[in-house]
């Protein structure tokens, strides 16, 4: 793995978030899109060399709508860069990990994405990304 690729956070409102989140920053955020696969709006800020993905369920059966109902607001997942997502996906696994999707499928800010789950990383969703480009 090469680096945190960002921190997500689930949030309620996207617009109220990106709001404190500039506040916070100083910045406001570079992106804003929405995966209709996973029933999500996303925006991102970037602060340094880090990465802030804030995620706003956009169907109540999401995966984000379903982990505000159960813990509130808060972090969601840590994401890390990796070069080749099929190569780490398969070391992971022989490392007994616990893989969500081995396929990976596309992710939001142009990312291949896989995902780890958190009963085999103790206790929090990790998410593998690639860019697209050095993907295929």
């Amino acid at each position: 793995m090469n680096k945190i690729e960002h921190l997500g956070i689930a949030v309620k409102n996207l617009e109220a978030s990106n709001e404190l989140f500039h506040k916070l920053l100083g910045v406001a955020p570079y992106k804003t899109e929405e995966v209709a696969s996973e029933g999500v709006r996303t925006s991102f800020f970037k602060t340094g060399e880090s990465k802030i993905e804030l995620l706003e369920a956009t169907d109540k059966d999401s995966p984000i709508a379903k982990f505000l109902e159960k813990k509130g607001e808060g972090i969601h997942h840590i994401a890390f860069d990796v070069a080749d997502i099929q190569q780490e996906v398969k070391r992971l696994q022989e490392e007994g990990f616990v893989v969500l999707n081995e396929k990976p499928k596309k992710g939001a800010d142009n990312k291949w994405v896989v995902f780890l789950h958190p009963k085999s990383t103790n206790g929090v969703l990790i998410e593998l990304c690639q860019e697209i480009e050095k993907a295929e």
